[in-house]
């Protein structure tokens, strides 16, 4: 099951005959492409969004959408899908236009300066900036290789969690050792609406790569034979009637066994592929965007780069991180948006003309 739309993503793009030409396009409509509608607004700068989802929200919303979310300033916690909404509610005074379910194919300079897009859908745009924002790229779960595995996915095989009620009474197999794969598996083995029959967590070996405290939380539950740890490999499948009905596993002394199912759940981490960025003829160093730390901005005049895509030293892949580049990117467009005019900091507190561009009344003190 998809996610809803907020209704905050009411600018949806209709159909052109030509090139749609702005001042901004954003590629990734994730917290930082969101936010980033945001800062470009303060400025009076128009935004479109492209992302290859069908909608807003990136890997918050795609891998974790009901996992809460501590780091966000101000924020004591939220769920990757309550961030969503509220950074979409923030940017409803500003309009941007969203091309959703389509990747940007076509990246070229004009002869005026501007950029050249074309999306995989053939949008086009003529547009002063852009702002790629697409977390790791255009990332893809890791997959289980097993022969005739593929023809139960999204079926009895997954490796996403949208719709947590649908694993509810259900036996359940988990494969993975990272934080994904322990915290769904403690999720569907503790009481609640979404609480499985069995649970049964397969990894290669016996040591993790998720959090110490998940880690021994789910060894708990094996001792109270609330769920089952093996370790070992997925090696093949069995079916009846066209249905999954059981996987072997080969565990590390060689043997075989059989484990019933009826649903497998595989998280094996992100493959990240840059795809069409990596021939824009930017700087790419481990499949990320090198950038000027004063503006964000690549090696390419006009094209910035923003949240876990880019590079620099003493990077850390925080939401937080990104939000703080999507302000300084901002200040660096708006010299190719309004090339005549000088941008002046001001504050949302204070400033009457940000609570015009807001929509909000001017407070008045005392």
């Amino acid at each position: 099951m998809e996610p809803q739309l907020n209704p905050a993503v009411s600018a949806t793009a209709a159909s052109h005959d030509g090139p749609i030409e702005t001042d901004a396009v954003i590629v990734g409509a994730g917290p930082v492409g969101l936010f980033q509608v945001f800062e470009l607004g303060l400025l009076e700068i128009k935004a479109h969004i492209i992302d290859s989802l069908a909608y807003p929200g990136g890997q918050c919303i795609e891998l974790y959408p009901d996992k809460p979310i501590y780091d966000i300033p101000a924020v004591p916690v939220c769920t990757g899908k309550e961030l969503t909404d509220n950074l979409l509610k923030q940017i409803e005074p500003f309009g941007a236009t969203f091309h959703l379910g389509q990747e940007v194919t076509l990246v070229a300079r004009r002869e005026d300066g501007r950029f050249d897009l074309a999306t995989s859908k053939g949008t086009r745009f003529i547009t002063k900036t852009l702002f790629i924002a697409g977390g790791v790229g255009s990332f893809q779960p890791r997959t289980l290789k097993v022969d005739g595995l593929d023809a139960y996915t999204d079926t009895q095989l997954h490796y996403r969690v949208r719709n947590p009620a649908q694993f509810a009474g259900k036996n359940l197999v988990i494969v993975g050792g990272g934080d994904s794969a322990l915290d769904w598996t403690l999720n569907f083995v503790q009481d609640g609406p979404n609480k499985a029959e069995s649970v049964i967590l397969i990894h290669r070996r016996d040591g993790f790569k998720a959090a110490p405290a998940s880690v021994a939380r789910m060894r708990e539950l094996c001792e109270a034979y609330e769920m089952q740890f093996m370790v070992g490999q997925v090696t093949g499948i069995e079916e009846k009637d066209g249905l999954l009905t059981n996987i072997k596993v080969t565990g590390g002394d060689g043997i075989t066994r059989l484990v019933p199912l009826d649903m497998l759940l595989v998280f094996f981490g992100l493959s990240p592929k840059l795809g069409p960025i990596a021939e824009w003829g930017l700087s790419i160093e481990r499949k990320q965007l090198v950038v000027n730390t004063e503006t964000f901005e690549t090696n390419v005049p006009g094209i910035f780069a923003v949240g876990d895509i880019n590079t620099y030293p003493g990077k850390k892949k925080l939401i937080l991180s990104g939000f703080h580049e999507a302000a300084l990117a901002a200040f660096g467009a708006a010299p190719y948006v309004f090339p005549d005019k000088r941008i002046h900091l001001q504050y949302t507190t204070t400033s009457p003309k940000l609570h015009k561009v807001l929509g909000v009344e001017s407070p008045v003190f005392d």
